[in-house]
């Protein structure tokens, strides 16, 4: 083929029809899947609530994007491979290829098809990958998007550098490999049970009433807990047939532990895997208003001196000396 009076290598007319064949395929795709994510809509953000319809949306459109990219290596093959002897020579050089040079990448497709197949999470989740904590908001081929939270004072050290001492966003939008699903494990917090444990502890002094203060706890876990009794029934059964957790581990309850300084008052609840800081905000609050209504008082590390050794103070006296005549 001639460009301009000069011969291109390599480029005859077959070979320059199929690349505007090719052109054609990929508009025809990116045109294909723009009007399926139009008809589909957009998944809400994660600071919204996630509902059932956002999640069968989300999953329609990952089908539709697998669909459109086998539709374009098919096309791309038989647009350059017609000829089977061809493409099986190509398909081994690329095999080879992408096993050498792309090997992250494979990798990272191929966790894509484990979360997929696995049903390790999906778009809503709020799960621990990578070290990133977050909600998902996005699952692409080679990457999970992660909208990033807080850490609990009792894990802050961890990497990496954290400000928000609490589950609340952190405003960072984080992006992760699909390959570390291979490597590390994914803690899901809302995949087959959208609740969460939650404790608080309250430290209290020997000579207080103990009894007194773990009912205020168990009041203001009451209150302002998940109630086990308002939950679905199927999801309880399907709790109990699964994991065998009953309805019996899901009410608050008040745990003792002694310390060498106070009764360490422990009360285990149950939450929502959103908004547990304004939660435990509320107890905080009505906890301290209750406890000092009734005189108890929130017990510190202190030092109490028994006593002190008998102490001797003497007084040094000098003699001065008489000077006789020169």
């Amino acid at each position: 083929m001639h460009f301009f009076g000069i011969r291109l290598l390599g480029f005859d007319e077959v070979t320059g029809h199929k690349l505007l064949l090719t052109i054609g395929l990929v508009l025809a795709a990116g045109l294909a899947t723009f009007v399926l994510r139009r008809a589909i809509g957009d998944v809400p953000a994660a600071l919204q609530p996630v509902t059932r319809g956002d999640r069968a949306r989300f999953w329609v459109r990952q089908a539709c994007n697998l669909a459109v990219a086998v539709i374009v290596l098919l096309g791309l093959a038989s647009i350059w491979f017609d000829n089977p002897a061809n493409l099986t020579a190509a398909a081994g050089l690329l095999t080879a290829g992408l096993a050498f040079a792309l090997q992250k990448v494979v990798t990272a497709l191929a966790g894509y098809f484990v979360i997929l197949r696995g049903k390790t999470f999906t778009v809503g989740d709020r799960i621990t990958m990578g070290g990133v904590r977050g909600d998902v908001v996005a699952l692409g081929f080679f990457q999970t998007t992660i909208l990033e939270m807080g850490e609990p004072p009792a894990v802050q050290s961890t990497e990496p550098a954290m400000w928000v001492e609490s589950r609340q966003f952190t405003g960072r939008i984080v992006t992760v490999a699909n390959s570390r699903v291979f490597d590390e494990p994914v803690y899901n917090y809302t995949r087959e049970f959208p609740f969460i444990w939650e404790e608080m502890r309250l430290p209290i002094a020997y000579g207080d009433d103990r009894e007194h203060a773990e009912r205020i706890l168990l009041d203001a876990a009451r209150e302002h807990a998940v109630d086990p009794g308002s939950l679905d029934a199927r999801l309880v059964e399907r709790l109990e047939k699964r994991y065998g957790i009953g309805t019996r581990e899901m009410a608050p309850r008040v745990y003792w532990r002694l310390t060498d300084n106070w009764v360490e008052l422990t009360v285990r609840f149950l939450a929502h895997d959103h908004g547990i800081r304004h939660m435990k905000d509320r107890m905080a609050r009505e906890v301290i208003t209750k406890l000092d209504a009734t005189g108890i008082g929130i017990a510190s590390t202190t030092f109490a001196i028994t006593g002190l050794p008998t102490v001797k103070i003497a007084r040094a006296t000098g003699m001065r000396g008489a000077s006789g005549p020169a």
